[in-house]
């Protein structure tokens, strides 16, 4: 999820850094790139059918992972001639929203795909349009009324951080280090999400017989990143391992590194940003691996709000309907495999 920062200058040794927030909800740097077309899948199911129309709602575009979101839903419905795509002004204001959704349900569409500001707080009218017949596909942010939606796609925040416990134990179990430091730069600490990433990282490390040394949130900001980390590289001065949860507060973090000219430890960032995936790339960088919270699943949400607007089900699956519950694998991108991920990478 996201939380949002206004983007604004940050200045770091020489460097002027543009500040962004995450997978939360703080205001942040709209991506330079669009989103990659995703690839239409090699079923009947992609052959036009019932025209429909898919209104979609989303929180401002105004950081790299919301935006995004709003970039790969439109590329989605563009692949289909029989989809009218109908978004509506994105926002980050609840009301704003609820109107909006409001407009979407007496506009009568045949499905609504929705990233809530608030899950919670857009509850009702998301009740309102499956009330009104209107299958609702609640993306990432989840209601908390299972009436609310006819099926939720989201990303999973427990196996972010089991992917980047798993990467990091396995690596330092292979070095033969024993009691690592092991050090972990959160988003904002309250959120259920970060919790999510935070146990499954704990989790994950427990399994290699390791634990975290020292945990500080850096509220998804590029400023705060730069300052928790500079604070962490000061209170430690041998670190084994860090885990940064996501890629747009990593430029912070990254920067307070190379600041302090420190290199003897592994970092795992979050989210598979493009500038991430690049620095991984290089090879030259203390950042080895990022596992994804990939703004891809907007794409999927688009599909699968079609298919069941038309009565479709998943072809490769057995059943006749689309599932209730879709969660994403959070994958771990390396120098290895890199290349691949690199089309489906956000900009900060």
């Amino acid at each position: 999820m996201s939380e949002n920062v206004a983007r604004r200058g940050f200045l770091v040794g020489g460097a002027v850094l543009l500040a962004t927030g995450c997978t939360s909800n703080q205001p942040a740097a709209a991506p330079s790139s669009s989103a990659p077309a995703p690839a239409p899948a090699a079923s009947g199911n992609d052959q036009p059918g019932d025209k429909v129309t898919i209104g979609f709602s989303a929180p401002a575009a105004d950081h790299g992972w919301i935006a995004a979101i709003a970039k790969n839903a439109e590329s989605a419905a563009k692949q289909y001639s029989d989809v009218d795509f109908k978004p509506v002004e994105p926002t980050n204001d609840i009301n704003q929203q609820i109107s909006a959704v409001e407009s979407l349900i007496a506009a009568k569409v045949s499905a609504l795909v929705i990233l809530p500001n608030d899950g919670q707080q857009l509850n009702q009218v998301a009740l309102q349009a499956t009330q009104a017949g209107i299958p609702v596909i609640n993306l990432d942010r989840v209601f908390p009324d299972k009436l609310a939606y006819r099926t939720w796609i989201g990303g999973d925040n427990y196996g972010m951080g089991v992917a980047a416990g798993h990467f990091i134990g396995k690596q330092l179990k292979d070095k033969g280090v024993a009691n690592p430091v092991i050090v972990e730069i959160q988003g904002i600490a309250t959120l259920p999400l970060t919790q999510d990433r935070s146990k499954g990282f704990a989790d994950a490390l427990k399994t290699y017989g390791f634990s975290v040394t020292a945990k500080q949130d850096a509220k998804f900001t590029v400023e705060t990143g730069n300052q928790v980390a500079t604070s962490l590289l000061q209170a430690h001065k041998k670190i084994d391992a860090m885990w940064n949860h996501d890629d747009d507060q990593g430029i912070g973090v990254l920067a307070a590194i190379k600041e302090a000219n420190r290199n003897e430890f592994i970092m795992v960032g979050g989210a598979g940003s493009l500038n991430a995936m690049k620095e991984i790339q290089s090879g030259t960088s203390v950042l080895k691996a990022t596992v994804t919270y990939s703004p891809t699943m907007a794409s999927s949400a688009i599909k699968l709000a079609r298919l069941i607007a038309q009565g479709k089900g998943m072809t490769d699956l057995v059943e006749n309907q689309v599932p209730q519950s879709i969660t994403l694998a959070s994958e771990t991108i390396t120098k290895d495999n890199v290349e691949k991920y690199l089309a489906l990478g956000f900009e900060s």
